[in-house]
C-alpha cells in the first residue's frame, strides 16, 4: 500500500489528510505535528482574547481522535528534525525524547508560517507575547486575570495586531498600537480605506503610534516588562503583543527543494516541488497570483486549505491543477467590516501596472430604510487591458460577500466594461436599484 506522510496537521495538513482518507482508502496516510492540537482557527484567538466567544471549544474542527478513526497514523507533539529525500526517510523526536523514523512514498509539507522575531534587547522579559498558536492565546487570557496588566503595546498593526488591539480593548485595558509604517493595514487597503480604520480605532480609545520603530522593553527587578521604547516615544507596558509579520516555515526544505525570494517552499500549480514526489502546502509554500499573474507568497488559511486538497489528489495520483488566488481578505473591528481582493492602487502602480481606480459610496439600501449604512467600493483597473486588478469596499454594513464578486473577475480576467451592466438583482431589503457595483464600475473611462 503507498504511504502518504504528511508533515503538520493545520489548515492545509488537515484538508490533506481529509481528502486522502475520503478519496483513496488504498493509501496509507502518516501525520507528524509538533504541537499537541489539530485544526486550531487562529483568526478566531482575538475573539477568544476579547470575550466575544465564550471558549475556544468551537475553534477546532478536527482532532488526533477524528483522524486515527479515519485510519490516519498520527504522531502528535512530535518534531521532525531531519528528512532524507534521497531515501524518503522522515525522521522526527516525540516529546520524551523517543526518536520515530517513518519512509513514505509522497511527501506532504505543511509546516507553516513563524512569527518574525526581532532582535531586540528585553525581547526575553515575562509578558512579552506571540499570538499565533492555542497556546499563546492561552496564556495570555490567563495574565489577563492579573489586575495589574493596565497597559497593553501591541507591535505591529497588520490584521493580527488591529484585531488583537481591540480585542484588549474590549479587555478594558489601555491599548497602543505601534507600527513602523505610517497607517494601519498598508498593504491590505489603499490611503482612504486605511483612514477610515485608523479613525475608527482612535474613536474606540486606541492609542496609534504609526512611524515609530521598536528599539528596546524594559523591565523591571522581577524580569516583567514595563517599557515599550521607540525612536520617537516611550510607553508604559504591562504587557507587549509582538505582531510584525510571519516567515515560512522551510527549514527542512532548504537544504534539498527550491526556494523563493522569501524563502517559501517555490511549487508548480499542482503544489509540487523540485522534487516530483513532495509537495508543499498552506504558508510554507507558494502560489500563484491571478492579480498579478505570477507566483507569489500569500498566507492565509484559505489559501492553505485549497492547496492542501490540490496536492491530496496529484499525492494520490489524480492530477488537479489549481486556479490561482487571489489573496481576497476581510477584518472586523468595533463594528467597521473592511474587504479587499487582488491589488490596491498604490500595490499596483508600484508593480508598474499602468493603473487607475474608480470609487463610489452610496447608501446601501435605498433612503427610505431605516437601520441604513453608507458603503464605499474602489475598484483598481489596468487602463490598458482595463482587467481588474483589485477591489476594497468599506462599511458598518455586513458586505462581505460581495468582494466575491471580483475575486472571482480577477481570477476570470473581466474587464472594468463588463462590470458596468452586470446583471445584479434589486430589492430594498438588500441593495438600491442604481447598485454601487454598477455606480462604481460606470464612472470608469
Amino acid at each position: 500500500m503507498e504511504k502518504i506522510l504528511v508533515i503538520g496537521a493545520n489548515h492545509g495538513g488537515t484538508a490533506a489528510i481529509n481528502t486522502i482518507l475520503t478519496n483513496y482508502p488504498n493509501k496509507k496516510v502518516v501525520v507528524f505535528d509538533k504541537n499537541s492540537n489539530i485544526s486550531f482557527l487562529g483568526c478566531g484567538m482575538a475573539l477568544w482574547i476579547g470575550k466575544q466567544i465564550d471558549s475556544a471549544e468551537g475553534l477546532f474542527y478536527s482532532s488526533k481522535e477524528k483522524l486515527e478513526n479515519n485510519g490516519a497514523k498520527v504522531y502528535m507533539e512530535t518534531e521532525v528534525f531531519h528528512i532524507d529525500y534521497i531515501n524518503k526517510l522522515v525522521y522526527g523526536r516525540d516529546k520524551n525524547g523517543n526518536e520515530i523514523i517513518e519512509d513514505y512514498d509522497k511527501l506532504i509539507l505543511s509546516t507553516g508560517s513563524l512569527p518574525i522575531e526581532l532582535n531586540i534587547p528585553g525581547k526575553e522579559l515575562e509578558n512579552v507575547q506571540f499570538v499565533k498558536l492555542y497556546q499563546h492565546a492561552e496564556d495570555v487570557i490567563k495574565k489577563l486575570e492579573n489586575k495589574k496588566i493596565k497597559n497593553v503595546v501591541v507591535v505591529g498593526a497588520g490584521y493580527i495586531g488591529v484585531e488583537l488591539a481591540e480585542a484588549f480593548k474590549r479587555c478594558e485595558k489601555n491599548v497602543t498600537l505601534v507600527d513602523l509604517a505610517s497607517s494601519s493595514l498598508t498593504g491590505y487597503y489603499d490611503e482612504n480605506f486605511r483612514d477610515l480604520m485608523n479613525e475608527n480605532l482612535k474613536n474606540h480609545g486606541i492609542n496609534l503610534r504609526f512611524s515609530e520603530k521598536l528599539l528596546k522593553l524594559e523591565g523591571n527587578e522581577n524580569n516583567q516588562v514595563t517599557k515599550v521604547i521607540t525612536d520617537k516615544n516611550e510607553y508604559d507596558a504591562d504587557m507587549v503583543i509582538l505582531a510584525v509579520g510571519f516567515i515560512p516555515n522551510s527549514k527542512l526544505a532548504q537544504d534539498h527543494l527550491k526556494l523563493f525570494k522569501n524563502n517559501a517552499i517555490l511549487v508548480n500549480s499542482y503544489q509540487q516541488t523540485s522534487d516530483k514526489d513532495v509537495y508543499a502546502i498552506g504558508d510554507c509554500g507558494t502560489i500563484y497570483d491571478n492579480a498579478i499573474e505570477e507566483v507569489n507568497y500569500i498566507a492565509l488559511a484559505t489559501n492553505a486549505v485549497r492547496t492542501g486538497i490540490v496536492a491530496a489528489h496529484n499525492a494520490c495520483g489524480i492530477e488537479l491543477e489549481g486556479i490561482g488566488v487571489q489573496g481576497s481578505n476581510g477584518i472586523s473591528i468595533f463594528g467597521l467590516n473592511m474587504v479587499s481582493t487582488g491589488l490596491t492602487y498604490e500595490r499596483a502602480l508600484k508593480l508598474g501596472f499602468n493603473a487607475e481606480y474608480v470609487e463610489h459610496t452610496d447608501l446601501q439600501k435605498p433612503g427610505f430604510i431605516k437601520n441604513n449604512n453608507d458603503v464605499t467600493l474602489r475598484i483598481v483597473y489596468d487602463k490598458i487591458s482595463r482587467r481588474i486588478l483589485g477591489a476594497q469596499i468599506a462599511s458598518k454594513e455586513d458586505i462581505s460577500m460581495g468582494i466575491h464578486v471580483f475575486s472571482l473577475a480577477i481570477q476570470e480576467k473581466v474587464t472594468i466594461d463588463k462590470f458596468k451592466l452586470l446583471d445584479i438583482f434589486f430589492l430594498p431589503h438588500f441593495n438600491q436599484p442604481y447598485n454601487y457595483f454598477t455606480m462604481a464600475a460606470l464612472g470608469a473611462k
